[in-house]
């Protein structure tokens, strides 16, 4: 009579499994946002950056210097992306075209701009005499969250909870204020270390010297009498 019973037992089992909820092996689902950068996440975009110059016989103006020197300063602030100089065809005098192209890749390299990273490409002009040449880079743009929604706060203080708006303004300020919004995307590639520095400190540590810095006047300092 045991084998039957066990038999038994184990249809039953099989019943139970096939009538089980199809979706309890399923993942429990997200847990809902709990610190301000979850709740309000930063959005990058891509924000090209274009220069137009006019195609000039006598190569850049003083005024077009003075434009490009607006436009390097804008590169050295965001990501240091590759500049493209575009020169129009079929359209404004050639020679005017090479010489302001081949003058401005020439005037960004001499401020610094790698050699590298600065490619001059042709674009149709379709017979428009007063294309520009075009210098342009990628950067982006740092978007933040519009807090306009604070509702009751009385009522969520009340129940010892945080407010729906909490830390939207401080992730406002952040996308307002970062320098360069690529940095939210990716970390800066790391400078080369001081290796005359480094080694001044090993010699110092080797002789058993204090390797720090000597302290200035500056860094002396006194608890107030005032008041007493």
């Amino acid at each position: 009579m045991r084998a039957p019973l066990w038999l038994a037992g184990l249809s039953l089992l099989a019943l139970g499994a096939c009538a089980s909820d199809p979706h309890s092996h399923h993942a429990a689902a997200d847990p809902a946002p709990i610190t301000p950068s979850e709740r309000y996440p930063i959005e990058v975009q891509p924000a090209p950056l274009e220069l137009k110059l006019g195609a000039h016989l006598d190569g850049l103006s003083p005024t077009q210097v003075e434009a490009l020197r607006d436009f390097i300063a804008r590169w050295n602030d965001a990501d240091r992306t590759p500049i493209t100089v575009k020169a129009p065809s079929h359209g404004p005098n050639p020679a005017a075209v090479y010489r302001t192209a081949t003058g401005a890749r020439d005037w960004l390299i001499s401020q610094g701009v790698p050699p590298d990273d600065v490619q001059i490409v042709s674009y149709d002009a379709a017979a428009n005499a007063a294309a520009p040449v075009l210098l342009g880079f990628l950067r982006y743009e740092a978007k933040g969250p519009q807090c306009d929604h604070w509702g009751d706060l009385a009522k969520v203080l009340a129940d010892n909870e945080t407010y729906k708006e909490f830390g939207c303004s401080i992730t406002a300020n952040i996308a307002a204020q970062v320098a360069d919004p690529a940095d939210i995307l990716h970390p800066r590639i790391e400078t080369a270390p001081d290796a005359s520095r480094r080694q001044a400190v090993l010699d110092k540590y080797r002789q058993g010297a204090t390797t720090s810095t000597a302290k200035d006047a500056q860094a002396n300092g006194a608890v107030s009498t005032t008041g007493q």
